[in-house]
């Protein structure tokens, strides 16, 4: 619902425009003069101001300019009877958005007004826009037909109609973002924003300001209000990527949000009350995180009413070549090339790999294998990538001591038969008098090393 601020010294009028307003089915205040409309458009963010030009105390150009110092983004229209082109021209240059001559039609003004709250959605939505460019968040789309991914899809289905608060876990570049726009636009608040934040690459000194806003003079820099990311999200989906890296202070104010569904801005006394549904995503181990007291476990349950798990890509090979297929046809249109095929050893290879970076590394690939690739097939050597052995899979996952001290040896034993049995011509039974071991001894440990005296030797 959009709110209006209507100030005028006329009881009747305020009286009128209210009536008129309200049932629009806006949310209406007003203020009998200048001073008490700039006092109550301090305490709260109006998305319209509907100001007259003529009061006793204060002329609704000191208002227009009074209200955009405190809040540049309202929408501010200026009535008076006594309309000039001058005058007009003067309120324009103050940055009113239109001018009205009283008397007016109300048919004129609702839609003058419902022009002024479209202006206003298209300038947040253009400045989201350009935000997101500038992190580079770009489109994508859930691609994947895998079990693993047919059962998350599902969960999301369930669960977006709701307004119920929802984690996503996964390793980063899942595409856990995506996830999240879509459990957006399968909600009923598919029509607002969908603003999203990286709790991780925003300093936490600065993450604040940006999560609630804050007021003009709150800090040394801030020379007029900043309107922070809950705000902006009015009515639609906030996505907090990165949720365990926030401060544990921040965490608090998180939890009032969600416990009180209102905000406080950076150096403000007033609450704000905001409408958001909110979408959270963590790599790490938040239970981990709690019992570190790194994280606080009444937020931890407040944000994982409906948890959801992201599979990495090694989870899900059967999808690479549809995601691969994918990028490549992304790219070689972003770079006005020739559309490309990956050759069918290049998807064994992709297949076989085991994604550490996931869908973020495998697009990062392709990408590169694009700029490489002269002909019209892009082969391995174009992917630069390496299947690592079962040995370095198993200690790339978490070892200890003893299981690298093992792995040591195992490879250090391979090396040695096989310099020995190079040495012995591939006499097995030479080599395990060198090694000073029986023949069933060494045989065995040719089977387990996987050693083919045939081609190593």
């Amino acid at each position: 619902m959009s709110s209006v601020l209507v100030i005028d010294d006329k009881e009747s009028i305020r009286k009128m425009l209210s009536q008129t307003l309200v049932a629009e089915g806006h949310e209406v205040e007003s203020a009998a003069n200048g001073f008490e409309g700039i006092k109550k458009s301090k305490s709260k963010q109006y998305d319209v101001v509907l100001t007259d030009l003529k009061m006793p105390d204060m002329d609704g150009i000191s208002v227009l300019s009074a209200v955009k110092e405190e809040n540049p983004d309202a929408s501010i229209i200026v009535m008076t009877a006594y309309g000039t082109i001058e005058t007009a021209v003067e309120a324009m240059k103050r940055g009113a958005f239109d001018f009205l001559t009283k008397p007016f039609d109300t048919d004129h003004l609702n839609v003058l007004i419902k022009r002024a709250l479209e202006t206003r959605q298209l300038m947040n939505e253009n400045m989201m826009l350009k935000e997101a460019l500038k992190l580079n968040l770009g489109e994508g789309r859930i691609i994947g037909t895998s079990e693993k991914v047919k059962e998350v899809l599902q969960l999301v289905q369930k669960v977006a109609p709701s307004d119920t608060s929802v984690l996503l876990i996964g390793e980063s570049g899942t595409g856990k973002e995506l996830f999240a726009r879509a459990i957006h636009q399968l909600s009923s608040r598919k029509d607002n924003p969908f603003v999203a934040i990286n709790s991780a690459a925003i300093p936490s000194e600065l993450l604040e300001n940006e999560l609630f806003g804050s007021e003009k003079g709150a800090f040394t820099s801030s020379h007029s209000r900043h309107i922070g990311k809950f705000e902006i999200a009015e009515g639609g989906t906030i996505f907090l990527d990165e949720i365990g890296d926030l401060h544990v202070a921040l965490q608090a104010k998180i939890l009032r949000v969600l416990q009180e569904k209102q905000i406080e801005r950076l150096g403000g006394s007033q609450t704000v009350p905001v409408d958001v549904r909110v979408v959270a995503a963590t790599n790490m181990d938040l239970q981990a995180a709690i019992e570190n007291k790194d994280f606080r476990e009444d937020l931890y349950y407040r944000l994982s009413v409906f948890p959801i798990t992201i599979p990495p890509l090694r989870e899900r090979p059967e999808d690479i070549e549809a995601l691969a297929e994918y990028f490549v046809d992304r790219f070689c249109k972003e770079m006005k090339k020739p559309l490309k095929k990956i050759s069918r050893d290049g998807i064994k290879l992709m297949e076989r790999y085991h994604w550490p970076g996931n869908v973020r590394e495998l697009e990062n690939t392709v990408e590169r294998a694009i700029i490489l690739c002269e002909g019209k097939r892009i082969k391995p050597d174009h992917l630069a990538i390496r299947v690592q052995t079962p040995e370095e899979i198993r200690l790339r996952e978490g070892a200890g001591l003893r299981e690298v001290g093992q792995h040591a040896q195992m490879q250090a034993e391979r090396a040695l038969i096989l310099r020995v049995l190079s040495q012995t011509r591939g006499n097995k039974r030479k080599a395990s008098e060198a090694l000073k071991i029986d023949y069933t001894t060494l045989f065995e440990k040719i089977k387990k090393y996987k050693i083919d005296p045939n081609k190593e030797i």
